[in-house]
């Protein structure tokens, strides 16, 4: 029987996570924290650049003017609405948390522009906002009283009676599975951009969420939405982050042309992350690179400045590439940053599944549309994080404890201890994860066609085919890395699965989705969302509308 520890079971610890978790608290939900690493090392601690909110008498129709633009239109805009709405309110309440966020000379909030913007939205902490909000955050789910239990790593959901119930996990520090029941879980997993090599995503994100959703039957939205990003350092996956550009910097191809002011006259290196990528290689295609890269220059800015704004960025830049932001141009190319699509949800978390909510970039409300505006991903978080443990906490008071029997626990048993048996003689995992990250930058990464996109849609499922023949290398029990990467592959690979099957469907170029054989936006047929499905021969790929209230579509130009 599932052991009921919580009303509202959150599963991930990063800003998303945590702050559904002390909004839940906040309702009076006994609430469980159950995160594969220490909160404070959670993914949110790489959002080095700002977080998006209109000032104090600035209107935040503007901001979301630029999420739409920078989305290219297939935003949801009701979605849009509230995250810009409520920023500005989320954005104090960090601040009266202890987000040590930069002041201007008047001592109010900093702001400073980041990509698509067209005027500063994002406050920041110097180039390391999310490490600090993540802190603040983790201060407060200590103050709230909710329980954190570190170091679980989530195998499945416990669905009863077409209920989400709980989840089964595996304790890292002893190797054991357990039920765990919950009268509500919210998954806020992060996205799965490991599913190309290289790229900016840490390790953990695997996509972990997004599949075990799926592996529900719940729909996955506007997964074909790849976000690359054109600051890569290294073939590694580094970044120079946003902040750089936000402060000044320039990009250079070899012949000194600043190749930003031809695609975004108006705005140059603070146009949305989907034209510079494009611009970018279109650089490297036409021989203007330098050894395969392009060049980051921050020199101008002056060392004080890169030292007191930069400091977190010069070191990442000395560890990845040997040179000195403050004194050296530094190589950059694109690579692949973040996830547009995920788990799709209502405004409040809620996915079609009753008992199951998701937020932050696991999760799909349509907010960001095809290309996240720069300085969103931390917004996003915080705002429908919020919602998310709102909306939980009041639904798990309308249910009873969950029940059932342990088949669902020994099912999944049986499912780990047969991936045990095949390690010793299967195929390598680490060889098919190299493999598939290949696969992905390549047939269905920024440059994309229906040939290219059927050769990876055929791909992942050889992938899938050979890692159900495969198994971890570790001998199962305690603290066996092994068996947790190989069970995050295989998210992955559904993850992978479901972003080559909803490109090739998506027969336009829009935002981040760029498609050589379609070039053209084409609102005509295809101003609507993709949804992928699990079916039993793979992904199957529908379609629902896109909301437009307030602005209409019209041509992206900076």
């Amino acid at each position: 029987m599932p052991e009921l520890i919580a009303d509202v079971l959150v599963v991930g610890g990063g800003a998303a996570g945590m702050r559904a978790a002390i909004e839940a608290r906040k309702q009076g939900a006994e609430v469980v924290l159950l995160s594969k690493v220490h909160p404070l090392r959670s993914h949110t601690i790489t959002a080095h650049a700002g977080i998006n909110g209109a000032p104090a008498g600035g209107a935040w129709q503007a901001h979301a003017l630029d999420t739409v633009r920078a989305g290219d239109w297939l935003n949801d805009q009701d979605a849009v609405e509230v995250l810009c709405q409520e920023a500005p309110r989320a954005i104090i309440e960090l601040d009266h948390m202890g987000a040590l966020f930069n002041r201007d000379g008047q001592g109010h909030l900093d702001r400073r522009r980041l990509g698509g913007q067209s005027a500063p939205l994002a406050c920041y902490v110097n180039d390391m906002t999310g490490h600090y909000i993540l802190h603040v955050l983790y201060e407060q789910i200590l103050k709230s009283a909710a329980k954190c239990c570190d170091e679980w790593f989530v195998t499945a959901l416990l669905v009863d009676s077409g209920a989400c119930r709980g989840v089964i996990a595996l304790e890292l520090l002893t190797g054991k599975l357990h039920a765990l029941g919950a009268r509500a879980v919210v998954l806020a997993t992060g996205g799965g951009v490991r599913a190309y090599e290289p790229s900016t995503g840490s390790l953990g994100t695997t996509g972990d969420g997004v599949a075990l959703a799926y592996r529900a039957d719940v729909p996955l939205m506007d997964m074909e939405q790849v976000q690359f990003h054109p600051l890569g350092l290294g073939r590694n996956g580094g970044l120079a982050s946003e902040a750089t550009l936000g402060e000044g910097a320039h990009l250079f191809n070899k012949e000194g042309q600043r190749f930003a002011q031809a695609v975004a006259p108006g705005m140059a290196e603070l146009a949305p992350r989907d034209l510079l990528v494009r611009a970018a290689l279109a650089e490297l295609e036409a021989g203007r690179g330098v050894d395969g890269a392009l060049l980051l220059d921050a020199r101008h800015l002056g060392k004080d400045r890169v030292m007191t704004r930069l400091p977190q960025t010069r070191e990442v830049v000395k560890a990845f590439t040997g040179k000195d932001l403050a004194a050296d141009p530094v190589p950059v190319r694109p690579i692949a940053h973040r996830l547009m699509g995920g788990i799709h949800t209502d405004l409040n978390g809620a996915t079609p599944l009753p008992g199951l909510y998701a937020a932050g970039s696991c999760a799909s409300t349509g907010a960001h549309g095809a290309t996240r505006l720069g300085g969103n991903t931390l917004a996003e978080a915080v705002v429908f994080g919020r919602r998310a443990g709102t909306a939980a906490a009041a639904y798990a008071k309308t249910v009873a404890a969950p029940r059932g029997s342990d088949a669902l626990l020994k099912d999944e048993e049986r499912r780990i201890a047969l991936a045990l048996s095949k390690g010793k003689g299967g195929e390598s995992d680490v060889r098919l994860r190299e493999e598939l990250g290949r696969l992905m930058m390549e047939k269905a990464g920024i440059s994309r066609d229906a040939a290219g996109l059927q050769e990876a849609v055929r791909g992942v499922a050889a992938l899938q085919g050979r890692y159900a023949q495969a198994g971890p290398r570790g001998p199962g029990g305690a603290f066996d890395g092994g068996l947790v990467a190989f069970l995050e592959l295989g998210y992955t690979l559904e993850v992978a699965w479901a972003i080559a099957a909803a490109a090739l469907a998506r027969a336009e170029s829009r935002g981040a989705h760029w498609r050589r054989d379609h070039p053209e936006r084409n609102d005509a047929e295809w101003l609507r969302h993709t949804l992928v499905v699990r079916g039993a021969e793979g992904p199957r790929v529908e379609f629902r509308p896109v909301t437009v209230r307030q602005w209409r579509p019209e041509r992206r130009a900076y």
